[in-house]
């Protein structure tokens, strides 16, 4: 028998079980759009969207973290669309190759030999990259909602059509901070034209300094220079036509007043480009996690006039680096707040994937550990939602008190392993079935797939065994497919007898346990 034709016997227009990552997953999508299945500890995890806290949740690979994920992604952005005045801006860091092979690109350049080995280069990662990796992504969308980006920012942050009434409400500071931090972290994707995007910015905010403010200077003081020396050459003449009495021995003087004018005003200029090209430098040492080029930032730092840039918590080596990005992350959320998003949430998940990691629980250890700081962990208006794989838990264990009193995992909404019953499981089951049913009128449980004698409590059992949702997926397409090759097409048997659950499960089991001593691949 076909699988297709068992699946259309019972009402289904596609496979409920066949995808097994929630990030390509049709199926789960037509869950997530409603108020379908969940874990149970969705509600734990995710709190009050409005008012986020710190969650840490570990989870073996394929008991849903990256679906929890999307749902809470989901749940966010539907809660912010229903309430204006509460958004919250929702930040997914989930992709920490690009961080990774830019911090790696800047070791390189600074001469380091950390960025040729994996391992060395993880354990030189800070809590700081993280901080600027985060501030990153967090403000490239509030850019791109700002200059209403919709092309290269599909995510941008949500604004309203008043924005430009918004904006020429903010006062000078908070314009500024915003320009402070787009110089230093926004990065669209593809590096989409950086210099052209910050002029954009400056128009939009009215800064009033959009031609940069050395070369204003400069042209200032050429002009005046010139000025004079015309002034100088055509003197003597303009006194005999005016006749204007004009000491003797005057303009060899006055030669030598413009000249040292001229001098100091390049020594000035050149000092206030000093000024910026160290700061520039310092920045961009400081800086590894992000792609922000030194002529980029001199360029952009020149745009801002010294009376601006004095009094800026830029991120410089030495001193509390992570100061600075307390700061700074505190600027962000006080400008979103005049667009009405009160928080933000960063979502935190796939932290095995990698390149550089390769899934090795010692490398996502060095990646991951620096984020265990309480200060950081516990940030007022900020939720960090940590989606870890179960290896970084039998590593946490291992650890002394001290990394448990830095961590504070106490108040952190800890879910220690992200496990599943087999009654949730069922549910589960029962739930993407409905959602391929073509008659939604008509109801259908897992149950009903099977022979009369198969009942509840025994798909129930054999679904605790899987543990979790992908191998559950997994046990019970093996098990339709083992029925499809043991019946022929037209003996219109198209209910799973109990023969065949009880040899599937059994060799699901065996490979689970295999899977867990380390035997076989998943």
């Amino acid at each position: 028998m076909d699988v297709e034709r068992f699946l259309e016997e019972h009402g289904l227009t596609e496979n409920p079980f066949g995808a097994e990552e929630a990030r390509h997953d049709p199926v789960f999508e037509k869950i997530a759009a409603g108020e379908g299945m969940s874990h149970p500890e969705l509600v734990k995890v995710l709190g009050s969207p409005d008012r986020p806290h710190t969650s840490v949740v570990f989870g073996e690979k394929g008991s849903g973290k990256t679906a929890l994920r999307l749902l809470m992604a989901q749940r966010i952005t539907r809660f912010s669309n229903e309430h204006p005045d509460r958004r919250t801006l929702l930040v997914a860091y989930d992709d920490f190759n690009p961080v990774l092979d830019t911090m790696a690109h800047n070791k390189a350049r600074h001469g380091s030999r950390r960025s040729r080995d994996p391992d060395r280069l993880l354990a030189s990662f800070r809590l700081e990259d993280h901080q600027d990796a985060i501030l990153s992504l967090a403000v490239t969308k509030v850019v791109s909602g700002v200059l209403g980006v919709d092309a290269h920012a599909p995510e941008a942050m949500v604004t309203s059509g008043d924005m430009n009434e918004k904006l020429r409400g903010l006062p000078k500071p908070a314009r500024v901070d915003l320009a402070v931090l787009a110089a230093l972290y926004d990065s669209p994707r593809g590096g989409s034209g950086s210099v052209e995007r910050w002029g954009q910015l400056l128009k939009k905010l009215r800064l009033g300094f959009s031609m940069p403010y050395w070369l204003l200077q400069g042209t200032v003081i050429v002009l005046t220079s010139l000025a004079l020396a015309l002034f100088l050459a055509v003197a003597p003449a303009t006194s005999d036509w005016f006749k204007l009495p004009i000491p003797s021995g005057w303009l060899a003087p006055s030669a030598v007043g413009v000249a040292v004018l001229a001098l100091v005003s390049c020594l000035a200029l050149i000092s206030t480009r000093m000024k910026v090209w160290r700061l520039a430098r310092r920045i961009q040492k400081e800086c590894l996690a992000t792609d922000r080029t030194r002529p980029q930032l001199r360029r952009m730092l020149a745009d801002i006039p010294a009376k601006e840039r004095e009094g800026q918590p830029w991120p410089r080596p030495g001193g509390d680096s992570t100061q600075a990005r307390y700061e700074m992350t505190t600027k962000l959320i006080k400008f979103i707040g005049a667009f009405g998003y009160n928080s933000m949430v960063v979502l935190i998940d796939r932290v095995d994937e990698p390149t550089l990691v390769a899934g090795r629980p010692e490398r996502m250890r060095r990646l991951i550990w620096p984020m265990f700081d309480s200060k950081f962990l516990q940030q007022d208006r900020i939720g960090l939602k940590l989606l870890l794989p179960l290896e970084l838990r039998y590593l946490m264990h291992k650890e002394d008190a001290a990394f448990f009193q830095e961590a504070r995992l106490d108040k952190q909404s800890l879910v220690d392993r992200l496990a599943w019953s087999g009654a949730t499981l069922y549910d589960l089951c029962s739930a993407r079935l409905r959602a391929c049913n073509r008659d939604k009128d008509s109801p259908i449980t897992l149950a009903d797939l099977f022979e009369e004698d198969v009942t509840r409590a025994a798909l129930i059992e054999a679904l605790g065994q899987m543990q979790q949702p992908r191998d559950a997926f997994k046990m019970i397409y093996a098990v339709i497919l083992a029925h499809c090759n043991n019946v022929p097409a037209d003996d219109g048997a198209y209910r799973i007898p109990k023969l065949t659950l009880e040899s599937v499960r059994r060799e699901q089991a065996m490979r689970i346990n295999e899977l867990q001593r380390g035997l076989s691949p998943a």
